[in-house]
């Protein structure tokens, strides 16, 4: 079926921010907004063929353009956390915006998440993508740099979406981008997450401060804690155990360690995670060539937000699965590295793949 390509709303400023809807025969339908290139709906069947939308979002613009909402965006330059909003890169030291707490957090005030993407290319052919591009300037939210980015949503078979996402720049700088989709598998509008089977292949997760910044301390394994995700477990099993990293977080949001930290893994897509909603009977998996996956379990949702057909999402009433850099790598030396240097690329690769 032909990409479809519509209006979605317009900034205060007057720029058109498009919708793209991507359609596989018999499979997805993923639907991208060009402001912060957000996944703004998946189209999914359950275990009795009916379908719904599994990202939380909005049936309007304006909601996405209001402080601290990242429902489906492209979340940069720096997604996740930097302490202190600083670091140092080859001896000079870097200021960022504090936009949480004493902390930078997805790229500050006015990160990727939200710019207007430029749409460079709409593929209704085999496998129907959607390419976008942005440019954020030398100086941006602090950063060094001049960084060119592309994002690439791709339906390469019925049953996956695709996430590519290239960067590169014109100094050395940093850099740590991710899609930050709220997922509830048995729809938008269907309660909590809680009973939701979760797996994730690691053995190894950070723990954190008050201030969610990974504590001066090696990953800890994850045995005996409520973080062994490494055979499935309801996401509200052990969310109420009396943890203190769980106190800290009100609930699941933290880095589990993927790979080890003394480099970024190949290109190749591996098994990250697995998730089961039980009622729907829909699974993802998620593949990705990442070093990390933040887990989020909607922790701040509190009411406040009107998602599509006007619903209020409330706590646990969607998961984040965020591949990506470990949160503060750029201060700290025994991560992996978030470094960026002219002539080098970003490659951030994920694969959502749904069965029921």
């Amino acid at each position: 079926m032909p990409v479809e390509r519509e209006i979605f709303g317009h900034l205060p400023d007057g720029t058109a921010i498009e919708r793209v809807t991507l359609r596989r025969d018999g499979g997805l339908t993923a639907r991208i907004i060009s402001y912060g290139a957000a996944l703004q709906a998946l189209l999914v069947a359950d275990s009795a063929g009916a379908i719904d939308d599994v990202v939380l979002g909005f049936d309007a613009l304006e909601p996405y353009t209001r402080p601290g909402c990242y429902f489906g965006m492209t979340v940069g330059r720096y997604a996740n956390r930097i302490a202190g909003g600083s670091f140092v890169i080859d001896g000079a030291q870097v200021s960022l915006a504090r936009n949480n707490g004493p902390n930078a957090l997805h790229g500050g005030v006015n990160g990727f998440s939200r710019k207007a993407w430029r749409i460079v290319g709409a593929e209704d052919g085999p496998v129907p993508a959607l390419t976008l591009t942005c440019r954020s300037p030398d100086g941006e939210e602090g950063y060094p740099g001049t960084v060119e980015t592309q994002v690439r949503y791709s339906l390469p078979a019925p049953s996956e979406l695709l996430l590519d996402i290239i960067a590169t720049s014109d100094r050395a700088t940093v850099v740590n981008l991710t899609n930050h989709s709220f997922f509830n598998l048995d729809g938008t509008a269907a309660g909590d997450i809680l009973q939701h089977r979760l797996q994730i292949a690691a053995d190894r997760f950070l723990a954190v401060d008050e201030t969610a910044i990974p504590l001066q301390e090696p990953p800890r394994d994850v045995t005996g804690t409520p973080f062994d995700f490494r055979q499935p477990h309801p996401i509200g099993a052990r969310i109420r155990h009396p943890d203190e990293q769980l106190r800290r977080g009100r609930g699941y949001d933290h880095n589990f360690c993927l790979a080890p930290a003394d480099g970024l893994p190949t290109d190749d897509l591996r098994l990250a995670a697995r998730v089961e909603a039980p009622r729907s009977g829909r699974i993802m998996e998620l593949h990705t060539n990442q070093p990390g996956l933040q887990l989020y379990s909607g922790n701040f949702l509190d009411g406040s937000v009107a998602g599509k057909h006007g619903r209020l999402h409330r706590q646990a009433d969607a998961f984040c699965l965020e591949p990506q850099i470990w949160p503060d790598a750029p201060n700290r030396p025994d991560f992996p590295s978030a470094r960026l240097i002219p002539g080098a690329l970003y490659r951030h690769r994920t694969l959502y793949r749904f069965t029921a």
